[in-house]
């Protein structure tokens, strides 16, 4: 009769062992949560390095075209803001045209020898870019239809004339801007020649690939 009354009772599982088993799932979370902290930490780490390295690079670049370009900034003769090499459009051109004066070439004689150098050692291409004010191209004046024709003859004209004073070809590309990006009120005459200008600008050399495509 005990033997059929224990064997109808489930025995009960100690107290210490359901603990235990507690205490490893307790163990087991905070130690991925302590995993994923410091992943995350790693990972943010990494992320600051390679900004630092980036800006230190940046730097580099701009400390190396400051000095490659030590002789035209010293004379007064182009600015250098946030790497980009900016020369007034009343020293390249006339007002509403596209031919280079006499100064203009000289200037960018003086910008090729110093950019070629720079680009040689380096992964990267001039963008030769035009800006204007936002005043409509003189009437009369049927050489451009607007701003946009202006500033794009302009930037492929301090283009040519880059190449053709060294700076390799493949090295060198024009973009047109137009009116927009001012970097000055448009409202006063001082304002606007400011914002009539060309732009050299070193960025990184986009590889586009070998494929073939038909056309």
């Amino acid at each position: 009769m005990r033997e059929e009354i224990d064997a109808g009772v489930e025995p009960t599982v100690p107290t210490w062992a359901v603990f235990g088993d507690l205490m490893s799932v307790v163990l087991g979370a905070f130690v991925l949560i302590l995993l994923g902290v410091i992943g995350i930490q790693l990972e943010l780490a990494s992320r600051l390095d390679n900004e630092v390295k980036q800006r230190q690079q940046e730097m580099h670049r701009r400390e190396s075209l400051e000095q490659a370009l030590a002789g035209p900034l010293a004379a007064g003769r182009v600015t250098l803001v946030n790497g980009r090499i900016g020369i007034s459009g009343s020293v390249l051109f006339a007002l509403n045209s596209a031919e280079l004066q006499p100064e203009g070439q000289e200037v960018l004689k003086s910008l090729a020898a110093p950019l070629k150098a720079y680009l040689r050692h380096r992964d990267e291409i001039l963008m030769v870019s035009g800006f204007t004010d936002d005043r409509q191209v003189r009437d009369g004046n049927r050489q451009f239809a607007d701003n946009w024709e202006l500033s794009a003859q302009r930037a492929l004209t301090v283009t040519r004339a880059l190449i053709d004073a060294g700076v390799p070809a493949a090295s060198v590309f024009s973009a047109a801007f137009g009116s927009q990006q001012p970097v000055a009120s448009n409202k006063d005459a001082q304002g606007r020649a400011r914002n009539r200008r060309v732009e050299i600008a070193p960025i990184p050399r986009v590889s586009m690939g070998t494929g073939k495509s038909g056309g």
